[in-house]
Order: structure tokens, then sequence, then C-alpha cells
């Protein structure tokens, strides 16, 4: 467990308490005796004893509250040498059905050789009073995990692996692992692991892989095709894979396409011929055949209704005194004839209220209906304006919290819902993986509503589910298009179809909910946002600063990225201040009060309501919260996401970014009564129409632009829309029997 860094210090000791660990992530504080004092140390120590020896690399800091630390950067574990050292080490629980009273019984049998008989000769300890045969053999096996993963942890520690890589190899192989590295270290990069291709390449020509070996070839495919499901591809063309892989590991071109040829042979990749080849993961492949296959299967369903249905839609429109347009019509006959359909169209066309009209004539039909959302703020939003109970696609489907090797839900094909229809708002930001898995928790015969907006951003996960699903042209599909009389005042809205259309929004109105203001450099745009949002809006609306206003940015660096803007708004909000409680991780300073971001699905965060029975566990990527209490020395932050109270360690405060200012992206699913967007300079390839559109959309009551006119129209003009390499229209146009047409009109968006 080395660190190549400046001004590092080693220090060696006995571990004499351990503060606190966190087994999941492997951060600990302990309290190392250096024979000259007793030295708080901190860091990334998985598994680490009382009573073990530990050689660390590191330096000095200075805690606020806690003094003088050190925080561990590397650590090299040895085995406890004399007879008190070993007895402390086996009283601490290090080794399950061992405790006090048996440690000193196995110190005094074995003296200062306990730790080697343990681990050589453990047949022995029948010789220690009160241990029985069979409880020696279950000593064994735990003495067996113990040094095994001892042995794991200091292999990889010499190629440089952090602990919490170490441990995520020890999870995954377990006893085996030392020799699956050596065999195939490129499996180190697989997502549960997450080591860099070069480290890994690193380590395999250190073990005297060579340079044109198979395992380095394929591992360098598989780590361009798992690097690029992060830019939302769910396949790449074969030509492009081949020069990337050239680029990493410099090998000839026809070495990397005859590994290729046999990867494809024995189904290790899969490949799809269209205009070009396009090569999959299997995982990604399976999963959009699967999709394809399911929705075709789907789609041969048939539902009769049992009353005329236009009688039926004008019975609705009589009781709640509303006239459908001719498309609202179309989607709710179909709704109730079809066994899927997918409702579109942008804001104040009248989803919700056709959405409203679909539930309550399914449920007259007697169906059970579920409805859900990729995230809990649009579930909430979906659960207000249709007044029944709607929760995220993860709640629905039930996280099967036993399974540790990958995300499983409770509700599958061997266990579907009972749910006759199901209905999910947001589609846009559905990807491949988690629509795969609601197909199959979905019954034989279920109807699926499908309700989003495709011309906002795809999801952050690989894959375009509701754009490609839309141009398969397979599936029944209403897209409605006349904006209502009441929305089409709104500025908000007109603006959002102008700029859908490609037309220049209007920025020169400023007596509606649409406003601009002229800012001409970054330090005018920063001032006016924040002030905005700390004193003009609250002062002028009554918004709250956090649950009411959302500052969204297209970039997270730069000026006005979202660091930047979110320096300047906690200064404003929520400033260091005397009693006050605070944190500092490696990004940011957290404090009692802030507003936060989930960045990453958490499933084994439980969570409560306060005042009622309801638990639950999963905080998902894009949930914001608000920091209620930070206890240091417990380790811990107490944080209010939606009324769901939950508790995470120090460490976990890796997952938190500051949420005064969001990216567009992670707004996505979420609506605000006020939204503040800086529109000024940037990267050009981060400003297009369709990142403007969502932004805009994302404003209920108010949006303000706050920058330059041209770079607005400039971001109107850039139709690059967010296209991505995936193989779903192609298989499900092929399973409905149509021609299969070619989906190659995506940018090259890749890279290493």
């Amino acid at each position: 467990m080395i660190a190549g860094r400046e001004s590092i210090v080693n220090i060696e000791g006995i571990v004499s308490e351990i503060v606190y660990m966190n087994q999941e992530t492997s951060f600990a504080v302990i309290e190392v005796d250096t024979g000259e004092e007793l030295l708080p140390v901190i860091g990334e120590l998985y598994g680490v004893t009382e009573g073990e020896e530990l050689r660390l690399s590191g330096s000095y800091t200075s805690h606020p509250k806690f003094g003088r630390q050190f925080k561990a950067l590397a650590y090299e574990r040895r085995l406890p040498a004399t007879a008190s050292a070993i007895r402390k080490f086996l009283s601490s629980g290090a080794v399950k059905g061992i405790g006090a009273v048996l440690a000193a019984r196995i110190v005094e049998t074995f003296g200062d050789d306990t730790m080697t008989i343990l681990e050589e000769t453990p047949g022995r300890l029948v010789e220690v009073r009160g241990i029985s045969p069979k409880k020696a053999e279950a000593i064994t096996r735990e003495l067996g995990q113990m040094f095994g993963m001892r042995s794991v942890m200091m292999f990889l520690s010499t190629y440089g692996l952090t602990p919490a890589e170490g441990v995520k190899v020890w999870k995954k192989w377990g006893s085996i692992a030392v020799d699956i590295v050596k065999d195939n270290p490129y499996l180190l990069c697989l997502d549960d692991i997450g080591t860099d291709f070069k480290k890994a390449d690193e380590i395999a020509l250190s073990l005297g892989i060579p340079e044109d070996s198979g395992k380095r070839l394929f591992g360098a495919a598989c780590h361009v095709l798992r690097h690029n499901l992060r830019n939302g591809h769910t396949c790449l063309a074969r030509q492009t894979i081949v020069q990337l892989v050239q680029r990493l590991t410099d090998a000839p071109i026809e070495a990397i396409e005859s590994d290729i040829d046999q990867r494809i042979e024995e189904e290790e990749l899969f490949s799809v011929q269209r205009n070009r080849e396009f090569l999959f993961l299997p995982a990604m492949y399976n999963a959009e055949r699967y999709i394809a296959l399911r929705l075709a299967m789907m789609l041969q369903n048939r539902f009769f209704v049992s009353r005329d249905i236009d009688r039926m839609i004008d019975d609705v429109e009589q009781i709640k005194n509303i006239h459908y347009e001719s498309l609202q019509r179309d989607a709710i006959r179909a709704a109730l004839q079809k066994s899927m359909l997918i409702l579109t169209g942008g804001p104040g066309t009248g989803k919700t209220t056709t959405l409203n009209a679909i539930i309550d004539l399914l449920e007259q039909e007697g169906l059970s209906i579920a409805i859900a959302a990729p995230t809990g703020r649009a579930a909430k939003r979906i659960s207000e304006v249709t007044g029944r109970e709607a929760k995220t696609i993860h709640r629905l489907l039930e996280v099967d919290f036993s399974s540790r090797e990958e995300l499983n839900f409770i509700h599958n094909e061997r266990n579907p819902l009972k749910a006759d229809a199901v209905v999910i708002d947001e589609m846009s930001m559905v990807d491949t993986a988690l629509f795969e898995s609601l197909l199959r928790g979905c019954r034989m015969g279920c109807k699926l509503i499908l309700v989003g907006d495709s011309d906002q951003l795809p999801s952050v996960g690989a894959g375009n589910i509701l754009r490609d699903l839309i141009d398969s042209g397979c599936i029944p599909t209403v897209e409605l298009k006349q904006v209502f009389r009441q929305a089409a005042e709104s500025k908000i809205v007109t603006n959002a179809h102008r700029i859908v259309a490609g037309e220049y929004p209007d920025l020169t109105v400023r007596d509606n909910d649409f406003f601009f203001l002229r800012r001409q450099n970054t330090a005018s745009v920063l001032s006016t946002v924040t002030e905005l949002v700390a004193k003009r809006l609250p002062a002028s609306y009554g918004y709250s600063p956090l649950e009411d206003i959302q500052v969204l940015t297209p970039q997270r660096k730069g000026d006005l990225g979202v660091y930047a803007i979110n320096d300047s708004l906690q200064q404003a909000l929520n400033p260091p201040q005397k009693g006050k409680k605070e944190y500092k991780s490696i990004l940011f300073t957290f404090r009692e009060g802030d507003k936060v971001l989930q960045t990453r699905n958490n499933y084994d965060i439980e969570w409560e309501k306060p005042g009622t029975n309801e638990k639950g566990m999963g905080i998902y990527n894009g949930d914001i919260g608000i920091i209620r209490r930070i206890d240091l020395i417990g380790g811990n932050i107490e944080i209010d996401f939606d009324d769901r109270r939950c508790n995470y360690t120090l460490d976990m405060a890796g997952e938190l970014e500051l949420a005064y200012a969001v990216t567009v992206h992670k707004s996505q699913g979420s609506e605000y009564s006020a939204v503040v967007l800086p529109i000024l300079g940037g990267y050009d390839k981060l400003y297009f129409r369709n990142l403007l559109y969502t932004a805009v959309t994302r404003a209920r009551k108010l949006l303000i632009i706050v920058g330059s006119e041209s770079r607005v129209y400039q971001m109107v003009d850039n139709n690059r829309k967010m296209l991505r390499y995936t193989g779903l229209r192609y298989f499900l146009q092929q399973e409905a029997g149509k021609n299969a047409s070619v989906q190659d009109d995506a940018p090259e968006q890749t890279t290493l």
C-alpha cells in the first residue's frame, strides 16, 4: 500500500485502539503506540486490528478540534511478535471464535510462536484447553480468511493499489484473488474494482505478461467500451475501438483485429453489422436484446375495454369540467386499448391532465396501477399531480440487499409486480440497465405507460431509451403539441417551445416569469447570481434559498462552474460561524445547514421519516438534502433528503457535493420554484440546445438567465443533441419485423 507523494514520513507502532472502522469503505480512526506517544491515525486501514504492528506512510495534520493527527496514505501490516501483543491482537476479535479468555490460553500454550503456529499448523489448537476438534476446525477456517485477506492486501500493496481497491478485490475473489490477478491483472479494471487501465497494464508488464498478449488487448478493448458507457454509448464502432486500443497499447492493428475476432467467436464481445460493425460488451448487448424482445412480445397483447371509450372520455370531461383536445383523446384511447403507450410532449401541452384521465379510466376498468419515476424528486412531483402514491423505480422493484455482487431487485421474472399497469414518468432519465430491470419486474400481460419529454437530455447512465423507442416507430406514441392557453401565458413555457424549435427565446420581456439580466464578465455574473439567491429573490418573492431556488450551470469547472458558484453561495448563505460544526473532505468543506447532493447510487444507506414508522434504504444519484448535524466525535453526518433522515459516516462525505448550484444534467427529473441560470463563455461542446431547453423546463414559477444574449443564441443554434451509439432501435425493429434502420448518426464522443 504505497503512495508516491512528496513530504511523506514513515512511522511504526502497535495498534492500541480501534476508535472507528467502516468495513465497507475501509476508512478508520485508530490510536497507534509509537513507543514515544499515543498517536491518532486516520486513513484507509481495512481490517487493521488491535495489537498488530504497522509501518505507516503519510503526513502529520492538525484537526481544529482533535489536534495533531497522522493521515496515513499507505501502510504495511506486520503480525504481532511478542506474547503480550499477540494476546491483545487475538483478544480484539480479529479472529471470530477467539475472545479474551481463549486468547490468553492460546498465548499461554504457544508463547511468542503463537502467530507462526496459527498460520502454518493451526491444527495444533486442539492442544489448548477448552478447544475441541470441532471448534479448532471452525477457528482454522476463520484464520484462513484472515491470513488470506492479509496476503491479498500485501500482494496488491506492492503494486501501488489502494486499500480500498484491495478490499474490493478480496470481496470479489476471496482467497484465490492473488492467483486471478497474477493470471490476468486487467480484470482489475472491472467496474466493481475500478483500477485504471494504465495501472493494471503496469502490473501486467511487471508480471511478465507479453505486450502482444490477448489478455492485454482484450483488457484494453473492454476498458474502452466500459469507459464509454459513461459517455452514454452502449456500443461503439469496431473501427473506433481498434484505434483506441492501438493508442493504449501500441500493438499492431492486425493483432488487435485478430483478438477481437476471437472474442466475438467466444461471445466475450458481441458484434452487430449495420452500415458499420458495432461491438458490445455482453451485459449491454443482452440488456438491449432483452428489452427489444420483451417489448415485441408486449406489443402482441390486446386489451378489451368494457364500455365505449369515447363515451368514457366524455364522462370524465363532464365530471372534471375539462375539454380534451384531439391528441389527448387519442392518447387516452390508445392507453386503454393497447399494451403500451409513450406519451410525450413539451411543457404546457397537457401531459399531466392526459395522464390523470388515463389513470382514472384504467382504474374504472378494474386495473391496479403502480406509478414510479427515476428519482425521488420526480416521484414526489408525479405523486402530487396525480394524487396517488408514486415511488422511485428502485423502491418499486425493491433492491435485494442480500445480493452484494451486483444490483438485483426482489421483483423480477420469478417474482413480478402484481400491478396490471405500470406508469413511468420522466422516461428520458431511464437508462438501459434500469429499463431492463423494470421489464423483468413486470408480469406478462402488464400494461406499460411511459411519459416523458424526448427533447430533454438523455439519461446519465448508458442508453437513450425514450428517444430510441420513439424513433423505432414500433411503439404506439402520442406527442402532444398544443400549448394550452393558461400555459401559453408563461414565458417559461413559450420560450421553451421556441428553443426546442430552434428559435431564439424572447429575452426582452421583464414583467412575466422569464427574465434575462445582461452581464459582460464572469465576475459580474457570479456576483449577480449570488445576490439573486441570497438576497433579491427571498426579499421579492419570499423564496427560500435552500428549498425554492436552484442555480443550474452547464459545467462543473471554470469560473461559472459548479465548484466556483457553490463556494460563493456557501460563503453568502452559510459562512463559518462559532458553534457551527464543519467537516472538510477532499473537495468541499461541509457545514451544518449546507445544501448537498448525493453523487452516486448508494443502496446501503438506511433512512427513516421522523414522526412516522416509515423506513427504507437507498439514497440515489441526484438526491438533494440538507445537513442537519455533524458529529465529529461520533464520526457521523445527519442529512435530511426530502424528509428522509439518514446518517453518513465522515468517510462517506466523498459521495456528497455542495448543491447550491448543480449541473443541468443533475437537475433532470426535478422542478424548482425558481431557477437561476448563468450563461456566459464556457466550453462549446457543453453549450447546446437540448441542455438549454432542459434547464429552462426545470423552472416552475420563475427563471432568470444571467449573462450574454449571444451565448444564449449560440446554444439555440447548436443542435448537437446528446446522440449516442446504441443498439435498441435496431434490435426492436428487427424483433417487430420492420426494416431495421441504421443508427449511425452519433458524433464521435468516444474517449479513453
